[in-house]
């Protein structure tokens, strides 16, 4: 899988996971914290939230069952997110990157896809928000594997 829109980082400099979808409450809340809970630095974000509000309560139940907790999670907006050196932004869907390659402030910044790290690989994690308990359980656990995948991939993201 290879896009125009992603840009590659140099793994040995990426120092955090920064995590985006739509309105951080599902996917991107999600994807934060399992990566801390794998002892990642890591962010997120929503290219459309409302900042402060919180996961989506159907995330909150997925999340518990796969063992992580999004009850203290508050929504970031991407006016939100203040850019690091060493920050890889890692997007949910193809037109996020899109998004991204058109933002003058993030243009220049590392970016992928998290679906790249799932297995099969799919570009395109489909956003679980108001779809049944069941798609939002097989997404939310796709993503912890892909981030389970990146513990190993961007070794310079782990928590001292």
């Amino acid at each position: 899988m290879r896009l125009a829109e992603e840009r590659r980082p140099d793994p040995a400099r990426v120092r955090r996971l920064v995590f985006l979808c739509q309105g951080n409450i599902c996917r991107s809340a999600f994807a934060e914290a399992a990566a801390r809970s794998a002892g990642l630095r890591a962010a997120s974000f929503g290219l459309s939230a409302a900042s402060g509000r919180g996961a989506h309560g159907p995330a909150i139940a997925a999340a518990a069952a796969l063992g992580h907790d999004l009850s203290a999670h508050r929504a970031a907006d991407i006016r939100d997110y203040v850019p690091e050196e060493g920050d890889l932004l890692l997007a949910m869907e193809v037109r996020q990157l899109h998004r991204l390659a058109a933002d003058p402030r993030l243009r220049d910044r590392p970016r992928l896809l998290l679906g790249r790290w799932t297995r099969p690989a799919l570009p395109h994690l489909h956003d679980p928000y108001g779809l049944d308990d069941r798609y939002m359980t097989q997404c939310l656990a796709r993503i912890e594997k892909a981030v389970g995948a990146l513990v190993n991939t961007f070794p310079g993201a782990r928590l001292s």
